[in-house]
């Protein structure tokens, strides 16, 4: 029953990238067929623009993040922080990776982590210190499992490549915009060949507008390979569901209490794709829980679980609500029993 639960997730993933594809491509031959043989050149410049900045930007992207959140790399070796290559390693081992993620430590004041990757660097996983200092051994693990789901399936490439289309088409867009307005201004609405200015600046705002409907999409995709990557920590990892609950549970609380305490969480909002969960996603846990053990961890999980969750709740956002994520979880471990 399990693999039927992810057949539909897989399924769902495919027809959500075909869909995108398929769609920009129709958008961008409509286009390209009402402008006439001029835009041919205009497509090409434009698209090897569009690719040439997204590839620098996946190939060097490891080297800016590692700088910005002051990632320090560990190795087996070390006596503090050892566990957790070896930790990554097992992991790596049970998800049949080719080569094990390179281990570093972000300072970052809230609990989180996070997997990025290029060909100049290979793959590599990050662990906020904060999160290193709140949550267990066992629930890292559940995070690291979610994080090496995502180096798996290919998330940082699939993403990179994805997100090609509405950056072109807005590209496009602002440019046949500026084209049509600058047309008006200096030739006085002259028509251009294979069109009026008038056409070259109305299917300018055409794809403008297309770019932010395939964002929706594209986060639509984003959220979808969140619960990919949870399926995969349930997988891999002993307990992983209830453990990878736990541990968002935990990033969850800990982000809400440090935002009360006044630490600005926001400024890490801009990298917030990358994260296991989304640093805006917060939630006020009663101080005197904390002194109550462990129990209060299960506790919120189970208020999270209870949470009602409206259909437009995640629409915006990279990450799918926690409640989801939770109840996705629980589906995955009654469906394998």
């Amino acid at each position: 029953m399990k693999y039927v639960g992810l057949m539909k997730l897989r399924l769902a993933m495919v027809g959500t990238l075909a869909g995108v594809i398929g769609g920009a491509t129709l958008i961008l031959a409509i286009v390209l067929s009402l402008l006439g043989g001029w835009s041919t050149w205009f497509f090409v410049v434009a698209l090897g623009f569009v690719v040439l900045f997204h590839l620098a930007q996946w190939l060097f992207a490891p080297y800016i993040i590692d700088a910005l959140y002051r990632v320090k790399h560990v190795d087996a070796g070390d006596s503090k922080y050892g566990w957790l290559v070896r930790m990554v390693g097992d992991l790596s081992r049970r998800s049949g990776l080719k080569k094990v993620p390179k281990v570093g430590i972000a300072e970052v004041d809230i609990p989180n982590a996070f997997a990025y990757e290029s060909p100049l660097t290979g793959p590599r996983i990050a662990v906020t210190r904060k999160l290193l200092e709140v949550a267990p051994r066992d629930e890292i693990e559940a995070v690291l499992g979610h994080e090496i789901g995502h180096l798996k399936h290919g998330d940082v490439k699939i993403m990179m490549m994805v997100s090609l289309i509405p950056a072109l088409l807005y590209w496009v867009g602002q440019m046949m915009v500026r084209i049509g307005f600058y047309s008006v201004i200096l030739g006085g609405g002259r028509r251009r060949e294979g069109g009026g200015v008038a056409i070259i600046g109305l299917l300018g705002v055409g794809l403008i507008a297309a770019s932010f409907l395939f964002n929706i999409f594209i986060l639509f995709l984003s959220r979808l390979r969140e619960y990919y990557a949870d399926s995969h920590s349930a997988t891999v990892v002993k307990n992983g569901a209830y453990k990878l609950q736990r541990a968002l549970a935990r990033i969850i609380a800990f982000t809400g209490t440090l935002k009360e305490a006044g630490v600005d969480t926001s400024r890490h909002s801009h990298l917030k794709a990358l994260f296991i969960e989304d640093p805006e996603h917060s939630y006020h846990v009663e101080t005197y829980l904390y002194t109550r053990g462990e129990e209060w961890i299960d506790r919120l999980v189970e208020r999270i679980k209870r949470m009602r969750v409206g259909t437009l709740s995640d629409f915006f956002s990279t990450h799918p609500h926690p409640a989801k994520r939770f109840r996705f979880l629980d589906a995955l471990v009654t469906q394998s029993s």
